[in-house]
């Protein structure tokens, strides 16, 4: 009998169950941020896209990645998103039906910063000539 190296492990694909669980949390979380039912002012009126959650293989963790609209004010969100952190787990806790609500992390989605340096890689003279010459 083979035993998996922690390696394995961390580089497997979420399971079907993390996806699930990880889909729920984001719709949670973005009636609440919509809402704006929130006691902090910094959070009352900000309008914040909850892109993606990813979910601990043990369901007992949870990153959030947001985006404030245009991007503005990132780090003071961030930091509000984290001080009302417990908030949000008592919310999801409620509303999800899980047997234990995991413990959420706020990040800022960094994605559209990587896909517009793509982009603008690809727009560059040199690599539109060669692409061009491909086809």
């Amino acid at each position: 009998m083979s035993r998996r190296r922690s390696s394995d492990k961390e580089n497997r694909a979420p399971g079907q169950r993390q996806l699930r669980v990880g889909e729920e949390i984001r719709h949670l979380l973005a009636d609440l941020l919509e809402r704006g039912n929130m006691r902090d002012p910094d959070l009352r009126d900000a309008k914040i896209t909850v892109t993606s959650v990813d979910v601990s293989p043990d369901l007992r963790n949870a990153t959030a990645y947001v985006m404030p609209l245009g991007g503005d004010d990132q780090e003071r969100l961030l930091a509000a998103l984290r001080r009302a952190a417990p908030w949000f787990r008592g919310r999801v806790s409620e509303k999800a039906g899980l047997r234990t609500a995991p413990e959420i992390r706020f990040a800022i989605d960094r994605t559209f910063d990587e896909a517009d340096k793509i982009g603008q890689l690809l727009r560059r003279p040199d690599v539109a000539r060669d692409l061009k010459d491909e086809d």
